[in-house]
């Protein structure tokens, strides 16, 4: 492989990068490069001081969220988890992602003297200090891990986590699949296919040309949430499909996506550690993950569905007309309400959850 000295010397990042490729001979599958890209220790995307949520570009931010965009969506959420909290018997909360800290600082004012403790999963040290500025009022209830423990009992919810998990590329050509991995080229990183066993879920008709993703890591999670969540439940909102959307004819060109100053753009080898990288989810592999695991599914429904369910609509009539704006677009379908969507999942027994309450999809899955 040769790389130029004068790229490798440009960035720390791309220093890290072409080392990996040397190990491996000159190619990384891309869920390997992602994670670099994203997680690398203080120099990947989650993992360095940029800031990244925030209302418009002008704030130096990448994107918004849904608890950036308005205190409503935690108020909301806060609903279906204390009803969570009750049918499970427990008093904790985890989030995992916690992002700029929102979400946890809306659910911690929702929730009150209903959540003992409330911990964050996060691998980012940089986010991590700006969560404890923003959690500071309820300093002595917030742990921040690192990685999951052994065991866990309470109320799991994660928000935009599962789709910035790094991904597996498949590509098929002339009725052949191949992994797309990333190589050096020149002064910047390439594409590179080579022949694979790997295959997406299920069969992808026709005989067109097809890029596609599969998600190892993410059902890995799922798996492994199982395993260690004792007692409890989870909610997990994210952009995605059921396997039969995702995975239609038609969508020929993948969901891979990057996301930097509130634009959008389909190339993850370019700028690479400045912008985020994020998939759509499979959420039919997100419900067989945690099904195989011995979790029940709660239901699956789009976000508008689930905050209305949950009360949303209450909220909005009180509010501002500023704040009712704001509001709408968690719900609008033409916004984030069709394409975010909610799953459940809960230990042991399930129940009829208020968020799932009308519109359940489930059987979409």
């Amino acid at each position: 492989m040769n790389v130029e000295p004068g790229a490798a010397r440009a960035n720390p990042l791309t220093r890290i990068i072409d080392a990996a490729l040397q190990r491996d001979g000159g190619w990384l599958p891309f869920d390997r490069f992602m994670a670099l890209a994203l997680y690398a220790p203080g120099l990947g995307y989650y993992a360095n001081a940029s800031r990244k949520f925030g209302h418009m570009p002008e704030s130096g931010s990448d994107f918004v969220t849904a608890p950036e965009l308005t205190p409503l969506f935690g108020r909301t959420l806060a609903l279906q988890l204390a009803e969570a909290l009750e049918r499970t018997g427990t008093d904790e909360i985890w989030e995992f992602g916690a992002g700029s800290g929102a979400l946890a600082a809306q659910l911690l004012g929702a929730l009150g003297e209903r959540v003992a403790r409330y911990r964050i999963v996060d691998l980012s040290g940089t986010l991590r200090e700006r969560q404890q500025q923003a959690l500071a009022p309820w300093h002595a209830k917030v742990e921040w891990l690192s990685e999951l423990p052994a065991h866990m009992r309470g109320v799991v919810v994660g928000n935009e986590v599962l789709d910035a998990m790094p991904v597996q590329l498949l590509a098929r050509r002339g009725g052949q699949w191949f992994e797309r991995g990333v190589v050096r080229q020149g002064e910047g990183f390439g594409w590179s296919d080579r022949p694979t066993e790997l295959r997406p879920p299920v069969e992808i008709a026709g005989a067109h040309g097809y890029l596609t993703e599969i998600h190892p890591q993410a059902r890995a999670f799922i798996a492994t949430l199982a395993e260690r969540l004792q007692q409890g439940a989870a909610f997990l909102i994210d952009y995605g499909f059921p396997e039969a959307e995702y995975y239609h004819p038609q969508r020929h060109m993948g969901t891979v996506m990057c996301h930097r100053g509130h634009l959008a753009d389909a190339d993850p080898l370019a700028d690479v550690g400045v912008k985020d990288i994020t998939a759509h989810v499979d959420f039919t592999g997100i419900a067989l993950a945690g099904q195989d695991a011995g979790l029940a599914v709660l239901g699956y429904t789009s976000q508008a569905r689930f905050l209305l369910n949950a009360g949303i609509l209450p909220m909005m009539e009180s509010a501002s007309l500023a704040e009712r704006t704001l509001a709408a677009r968690l719900i609008h379908e033409h916004e984030m309400g069709e394409l975010f969507k909610v799953i459940g999942f809960a230990v042991g027994e399930g129940w009829e959850a208020l968020g799932f309450a009308e519109g359940d999809r489930s059987h979409t899955l």
